[in-house]
């Protein structure tokens, strides 16, 4: 009786450990799919083609760029919006914003390097045997002390006389 009752326990035991999937989020796995299946968001409908009455009239052929029956999601909600469209083909102010973000240089292997220094840091903090053993996901936990409080920040702001006109209300009040 002890035996089976031994055998029942470690047969229990290990269907437990068994598909145990890594819910730790992966910074270069978000934008992969999670499955095999086909991707929803990745197709989009192309607009019909369209003879036009002057074949003369159609631009010459720009290899790599836009072409006329290219969806243009954005261009498109603008309209619909009663925007105006053609403010998305002018130049804008995003290559200043972005000279002004990488002043002091870019990385162009930053999200490697972020993500090999995450690797790092929950490795170091990979939680105790007891939260291992029952796969306590302790990824939030590790980064507690990192983690920016808000309303101390927007408080040290207002203190400051910095106007933060975009805060949402305090749920302790």
């Amino acid at each position: 009786m002890l035996i089976r009752l031994l055998f029942l326990i470690a047969a229990v035991t290990l269907a437990a450990c068994g598909g145990r999937e890594d819910r730790v989020p992966n910074l270069l796995s978000i934008s992969q799919p999670t499955s095999d299946g086909p991707d929803e968001f990745s197709v989009l409908p192309a607009e019909p083609l369209v003879l036009p009455s002057d074949l003369a009239a159609l631009p010459p052929p720009t290899p790599g760029q836009t072409n006329r029956t290219d969806p243009t999601p954005r261009a498109e909600a603008i309209a619909a919006l009663g925007g105006n469209p053609a403010v998305l083909s002018r130049a804008s102010n995003d290559g200043a914003l972005v000279r002004y973000a990488g002043r002091f240089g870019v990385s162009d292997n930053i999200r490697a390097t972020l993500a090999a220094s995450d690797l790092r840091f929950r490795q170091q903090n990979d939680g105790r045997p007891l939260e291992r053993l029952f796969d306590v996901n302790v990824y939030f936990d590790s980064y507690e002390p990192l983690s920016l409080d808000q309303y101390a920040e927007l408080e040290r702001l207002r203190r400051a006389g910095i106007r933060t006109s975009s805060v949402p209300p305090d749920p302790a009040r």
